[in-house]
């Protein structure tokens, strides 16, 4: 692997800047091929948590300009982000396999270059579905009116497990942000 793990970000992800936990406590992730340290990432306690949804929540309150994105923007950064995972492929899928203990393989098999290649088709495939969410109407009998409002609930929390982390991510996250939530 030709990763320089010294130079991984680890820190918590909040309000779109990187943060240290609210303790400092950091845990280590190790490789399960060769049982090494691959580096320590923060520990979000709690308090860390909060301070994430309570952004998200800001994030989408209206009027904010995510809550008040055209659709169409939002498949646009959808976009970039899938472009952005092709285009980072190959670091993506060492560090999966690092991760994970996943062998490294060809696109369309096994192995975290599937994973990656997954990720980046789901990405791609949500973002086409910005701009076609739409309502409908049901048809019912008297003078009466029926209908489905299709629209982003909010803040959604998305828990990713060891296995599949990328995919599973491009699986939740990507509906998710496609509808408009956070």
């Amino acid at each position: 692997m030709t990763i320089d793990t010294a130079k991984l970000e680890t820190r918590l992800f909040i309000n779109n800047e990187f943060v240290n936990s609210s303790s400092g406590k950091t845990f280590e992730t190790v490789n399960p091929a060769t049982e090494q340290v691959i580096c320590s990432v923060q520990e979000a306690l709690a308090e860390d948590v909060d301070k994430a949804v309570d952004a998200a929540k800001k994030a989408f309150a209206l009027g904010s300009p995510w809550r008040s994105m055209d659709v169409t923007a939002r498949r646009d950064l959808m976009l970039k982000l899938a472009d952005l995972i092709k285009r980072d492929a190959s670091y993506l899928e060492e560090l999966e396999s690092l991760d994970n203990g996943k062998p490294l393989g060809r696109e369309g098999q096994y192995g975290t270059t599937a994973d990656v290649y997954l990720t980046y088709q789901h990405f791609r495939y949500y973002a086409g579905w910005a701009d076609k969410i739409q309502g409908t109407v049901i048809p019912v009998e008297g003078n009466n009116l029926c209908f489905t409002r299709r629209e982003a609930i909010g803040v959604c929390g998305c828990i990713i497990p060891w296995n599949f982390p990328l995919a599973m991510l491009a699986w939740k996250l990507g509906p998710s942000l496609a509808c408009g939530n956070t």
